[in-house]
C-alpha cells in the first residue's frame, strides 16, 4: 500500500484537466504527437500521460501519480542536480549528431534499438554513429523496450559490445528471458549488464525480476508506478541499482521524475529524464532540458506553466472528451479498493 492523499472528486480533478498534444521533433517509437492531461490542485500541477493504448487499471496508476504531485508534493530530496543522458530514438545514423545536440553537456546516451522493421545493421549504424559524435569517453546503454528473442538478444548485444555497451535496457520482453539471457551472456564472456524497465513499471510484481535474479539494475518511471513515493519503495525493495527514467513526459511530469532522482539514496548511472528535448514545445515557462548534462530539481510548488502555452497546444474538443472520459474510468479504478 503506498501512501497518497486521498482521492480527490471526480469532478475537482475534471474541472482542472487541460489536455495538450505536442508534436515531437523526430518521431520515437512510431509516436509523432504527444498528448497528455493535466491537473492543477492545491500543492501546483500533477501529469495524467498514460499512452494512449493503456487500459483504465494501469492508467489508473499515472493518475495516482498525478495526484499526488497536484495534491500532497513530493518527499525531501538528498542532492540538487541530477545528471541526465542524452536519448537518441531509432533514426537514421546521419540523423544522430542533430539529435545529440539538444541534450547539452550530456556524456551518456541512451541509444533505441530493435525498432520493429528495422535491422540489426541498423542498431549497429546508429551506435556506431552515437559513438563517433560524443567520443570514447561517453557511455552508452542501449535500449531494445523487450524487442529481441534471447537468441537474438545474445548475438546482438555481443555484436554491439564492440561499442563499450554500459548496459542493456529490456533487451527481452519476459523475466525469465531476461535471467535466461543475463546466463547466457555470462557464458558468452559478454561483460554487459542487464536493465529492467517494463518488467517494473508494467508488472503486477515489479518485485519479481530482483527475486529471480534476472537483471543488474532497475530502470524506474514515477507515472507507471503511482508517484515518486511508490517508486521510492519499489526501488528499496529491489535492492538493485536504480535509474529514473521518464517517458515523454512535460516538464510537468519530468519534474516528479527529478524528485525521484534527487530523493534516492544512490544514484550510480546518469537518468533518462532529458526527454523533453525531444518535443517541439513544453508547458512550462522554463522546460526542464539539461544545461551540462544536469537537470535540476524543481518542487510542485514552484514549477510554473504557462498558461499561453496550455492554450497553443491545446487538444481538439473531441481529445479532450476522450481524456475527460479516460480520467474518470481511471478514477474509477482508484475509488474502489482505495489509492494503491
Amino acid at each position: 500500500m503506498t501512501t497518497h492523499p486521498d482521492l480527490p472528486p471526480l469532478g475537482e480533478l475534471l474541472t482542472s484537466l487541460r489536455v495538450v498534444s505536442i508534436p515531437l521533433r523526430v518521431p520515437f517509437r512510431g509516436i509523432t504527437m504527444r498528448e497528455v492531461g493535466l491537473v492543477r490542485g492545491p500543492v501546483g500541477w500533477g501529469e495524467f500521460g498514460p499512452f494512449l493504448e493503456y487500459q483504465p487499471a494501469e492508467a489508473s496508476q499515472w493518475l495516482a501519480s498525478a495526484i499526488e504531485s497536484a495534491y500532497a508534493g513530493w518527499p525531501t530530496g538528498v542532492r540538487d542536480d541530477v545528471p541526465v543522458n542524452a536519448t537518441v530514438p531509432a533514426v537514421g545514423a546521419d540523423a544522430v549528431a542533430g539529435v545529440v545536440a539538444r541534450f547539452d553537456g550530456c556524456t551518456t546516451a541512451k541509444v533505441k534499438v530493435a525498432e520493429r522493421g528495422q535491422v540489426l545493421a541498423d542498431d549497429l549504424d546508429r551506435v556506431a554513429a552515437v559513438r563517433d559524435v560524443m567520443g570514447p569517453s561517453a557511455r552508452i546503454r542501449i535500449d531494445a523496450n523487450g524487442g529481441w528473442s534471447v537468441d537474438d538478444a545474445l548475438h546482438a548485444i555481443g555484436a554491439l559490445a564492440a561499442y563499450g555497451l554500459e548496459y542493456a535496457e529490456q533487451p527481452c520482453a519476459t523475466v525469465e528471458e531476461l535471467r535466461e539471457l543475463r546466463v547466457g551472456l555470462a557464458r558468452g564472456g559478454v561483460d554487459v549488464p542487464v536493465a529492467a524497465d517494463e518488467s517494473i513499471r508494467r508488472a503486477s510484481d515489479p518485485l519479481e525480476v530482483a527475486r529471480r535474479e534476472a537483471a543488474d539494475l532497475v530502470v524506474v518511471k514515477v507515472a507507471p508506478l503511482g508517484g515518486v513515493r511508490a517508486a521510492l519503495a519499489v526501488v528499496e525493495d529491489c535492492g538493485l541499482p536504480a535509474v529514473v527514467s521518464s517517458a515523454l513526459d512535460t516538464s510537468v511530469g519530468m519534474a516528479a521524475g527529478v524528485a525521484l532522482a534527487s530523493a534516492l539514496p544512490a544514484l550510480p548511472f546518469a537518468c533518462g529524464l532529458g526527454t523533453v528535448a525531444l518535443l517541439d514545445g513544453d508547458v512550462a515557462r522554463q522546460p526542464l532540458v539539461p544545461l551540462g548534462g544536469v537537470l535540476h530539481r524543481v518542487d510542485a510548488d514552484r514549477l510554473e506553466v504557462d498558461e499561453d502555452a496550455l492554450a497553443r497546444f491545446a487538444a481538439a474538443p473531441d481529445r479532450v472528451v476522450w481524456w475527460r472520459n479516460r480520467l474518470a474510468a481511471a478514477h474509477a479504478e482508484l475509488s474502489g479498493p482505495g489509492i494503491r
